[in-house]
């Protein structure tokens, strides 16, 4: 497919605060990314996030409890593979982050996802309402996400769930919790959530969503791991701010 965006896809990512580009990625490379992924998670190849680690809804309590060594995510995607680096610095992803970010030279973050979610049967947890802003420090909160369906994505086995036009809006501090997730208990957030989407895809789409956006994910409810490369990416000119965590690897040039 041409990788230049649309004028139709544009509007829809600068309205909603997303955009799935379909079949943007091969079934091989998708195929070759699980095939390494499922040997990294088979073997515990550190670095890697535990579900017992975050403690969202559905989290095994401990080490000790079953599932306890359930993996999350495996870190430093970047780092793993040369697949992985391939695809992420890839023409299509580079080109699509040029026409979202209306600027040639992109970066990508060392420092926030780049990472490969293993969502597993029977121990995944939630993920409640947020912006993945949440933690950053950069001079904008003005990054993308992007996130790589390896093979198919629905309700079943957790996809994600966004609040289109969220980008937007500007919210009080008293509307989140202690850990930044918006608080449900609340009856503009109840509102808020009720006008959410699913965004199911196939192997192969690629989802790009802006860094205020609100999103969530469900628990995978299915008997197969369920494998998402993830990695977020800002213009050379929106700098990570010193001595944070933002600031703690070096952002690599597309």
């Amino acid at each position: 497919m041409d990788n230049v965006l649309t004028a139709s896809e544009l509007a829809t990512f600068t309205e909603q605060g997303f955009l799935v580009r379909r079949g943007l990625t091969s079934g091989d490379v998708c195929n070759g990314i699980a095939t390494m992924a499922q040997q990294h998670l088979d073997v515990n190849l550190a670095p890697i996030e535990y579900e017992v680690d975050v403690q969202y809804p559905g989290a095994p309590q401990s080490r000790e409890a079953a599932g306890g060594d359930t993996c999350r995510r495996l870190l430093h995607a970047y780092s793993r593979d040369d697949l992985i680096r391939d695809w992420a610095l890839s023409a299509p992803i580079k080109t699509s982050l040029q026409g979202l970010f209306g600027q040639s030279e992109i970066m990508l973050s060392q420092c926030h996802h780049n990472c490969i979610m293993t969502k597993q049967p029977g121990f995944s947890s939630a993920t409640l309402w947020h912006q993945d802003n949440r933690y950053w420090s950069f001079d904008e909160r003005n990054l993308i996400s992007v996130w790589l369906a390896v093979g198919d994505e629905t309700r079943e086995n957790g996809c994600l769930r966004v609040i289109p036009g969220t980008h937007h809006m500007e919210f009080e501090p008293g509307r989140f919790d202690a850990s930044l997730f918006l608080r449900p208990d609340l009856a503009d957030n109840k509102a808020l959530i009720t006008q959410s989407q699913q965004v199911p895809m196939q192997k192969g789409d690629v989802l790009f969503f802006h860094s205020k956006l609100f999103h969530a994910a469900g628990r995978n409810l299915s008997d197969a791991t369920k494998f998402s490369l993830v990695f977020t990416y800002h213009t050379a000119a929106n700098h990570p701010i010193e001595e944070t965590r933002s600031a703690r690897f070096p952002s690599i040039a597309l």
